[in-house]
């Protein structure tokens, strides 16, 4: 009875894995939901002025979405490629932050110091995604590492508990919202209040 039940085990957890939305602070995954027990009131004034990110999409926007990312984070990358789509409604300020392992410091510094950190984001998630590890970390990068514990310092101060985290003004009620864990496209553009990007 136990070899057959060791045989499943495996597909279980990769079935469980897929249904979830969030890798958090403890190296394991966490289900999606919305920040609620943050330890310091969340600041969008604090993350603009006490964070290093990159931004994506208009640089002019009058709205702006800052993602906490773990450059090591699946759930990051899901979000990465649903939040696309929406890049034309809003800039999107990818802010790099060390929680999964060592690498997570060293590639997200590495997205910082790039000079198409956009292009740099796309050929690490694509080198993620074929289970290549991601980009290689060059040069040196104390600087930036430096950069990515201040942006983490700050996310653990919000008390936030995975990434991705989403923070931003919704566009139709001016309310300050925060999303911990990824989304698909249009439960992203609703959240944000945003319109749903038709295909």
């Amino acid at each position: 009875m136990l070899k057959p039940l060791l045989k499943i085990l495996p597909a279980m957890f990769t079935i469980a894995g897929l249904l979830l939305t969030g890798c958090d602070n403890t190296q394991s995954t966490a289900q999606n939901t919305s920040s609620k027990a943050a330890s310091a009131q969340v600041s969008i004034a604090a993350i603009a002025a006490e964070t290093e990110g990159f931004a994506v999409g208009p640089a002019m926007s009058v709205r702006t979405i800052y993602v906490f990312f773990d450059a090591q984070c699946p759930h990051c990358a899901a979000l990465w490629k649903n939040a696309e789509p929406l890049r034309s409604q809003a800039k999107f300020v990818w802010i790099p932050v060390g929680l999964i392992n060592a690498s997570s410091t060293a590639q997200g510094a590495t997205l910082l110091a790039a000079q198409d950190p956009v292009s740099a984001m796309d050929e690490h998630e694509a080198s993620l995604q074929a289970r290549r590890g991601g980009i290689s970390a060059g040069g040196n990068l104390d600087t930036k590492k430096a950069a990515v514990g201040k942006n983490t310092e700050l996310f653990n101060r919000f008390g936030f508990a995975s990434v991705p985290t989403i923070v931003g003004i919704h566009a139709q009620t001016g309310a300050l919202v925060t999303q911990e864990g990824a989304l698909p496209t249009a439960s992203l553009a609703a959240f944000l209040g945003l319109r749903v990007p038709t295909k």
